[in-house]
């Protein structure tokens, strides 16, 4: 064995795995591990399948309306039945599907981003940021929250952007005082003095330092907070202030069929609500998957 042989043998034994296939096996690990994550990941996959190729693959045209086979009973031609219009519910809940998920998806990405720099600004810098921020909160926090958001699409309109907005709002403070209290939990820890020490600035250590100690516990506020958005378009369009129909959305298709079901019809307002049923389920059990994901301390 040569020299040169013996000197790089060591360094060769000692290289890290790449960090892309060690995230990698962490989120294996983290699925594997827990067979409730393993099922949420799983809801999950098929929500997002049905948001994407949904609309493209059904067997019926979700808007189509057919008024020779009106109120038809779950069969082997349509599996969910139809509604008082002969349209095929199958087609409309999975059609439903896309619009519900980018209302949960928008809507949590834009709190997680204004309420969750401003709860670690409140947090991190204190005085005078804390103190507006929370008064903001506070305001918000004043109103019952499905009043305050339908109070908003009902000033703006009830389009998609203004329910994305008004559900990003009234979750503002959760995301506030969530970040605010980590964030000032660890502004005067040991690594934070460190890397002021180091001379990087305020916002660097923000980002680099606070930022990604505090996102598992953020990861499950998304979690939570995306089935709640759904709940929240789903309630505003159940009393008329949400998308318009004949738009598939699962709020408007529960509404449409609460009048069926006192005649026998239960079908039209007991699919969409399961489908809405099974989102929140699921999201609210992916909340724990997340953090794992996510949580510096966990992946080995």
């Amino acid at each position: 064995m040569t020299e040169a042989s013996l000197t790089t043998s060591p360094a060769t034994s000692l290289q890290p795995a790449p960090p892309s296939n060690s995230i990698l096996r962490h989120a294996v690990y983290v699925i594997a591990d827990n067979p409730v994550t393993g099922l949420s990941f799983g809801l999950f996959t098929l929500i997002a399948l049905c948001a994407v190729i949904g609309p493209y693959v059904v067997p019926y045209d979700p808007l189509a309306s057919d008024t020779s086979a009106t109120l038809q009973s779950p069969s082997l031609r349509h599996w969910f039945g139809t509604d008082l219009l002969g349209r095929d519910i199958f087609s409309r809940v999975i059609a439903a599907t896309r619009l519900d998920f980018v209302i949960a998806i928008a809507s949590v990405a834009l709190v997680l981003v204004i309420g969750g720099f401003a709860g670690i600004a409140a947090g991190f810098f204190g005085g005078w940021t804390d103190r507006i921020v929370g008064r903001i909160s506070d305001t918000i926090m004043a109103f019952p929250l499905f009043v305050l958001a339908m109070g908003i699409v009902a000033a703006l309109g009830n389009t998609v952007t203004n329910i994305v907005i008004a559900t990003a709002i009234i979750n503002f403070p959760l995301y506030v005082r969530v970040a605010r209290a980590e964030a000032n939990v660890r502004r005067d820890a040991g690594f934070v003095q460190a890397a002021r020490l180091s001379g990087n600035s305020d916002m660097r250590i923000l980002l680099a330092q606070i930022m990604p100690n505090i996102m598992p516990i953020m990861m499950v506020q998304v979690s939570l907070t995306m089935g709640y958005a759904i709940l929240n378009a789903a309630g505003l369009s159940f009393i008329g202030l949400g998308v318009k129909p004949p738009t598939p959305e699962w709020g408007i298709m529960v509404a449409e069929g609460a009048t069926n079901i006192i005649s026998g019809e239960w079908w039209v307002a007991f699919f969409p609500g399961a489908a809405l049923m099974v989102a929140v389920f699921c999201f609210n059990l992916l909340g724990d998957g997340l953090r794992d994901l996510v949580d510096p301390q966990r992946r080995t």
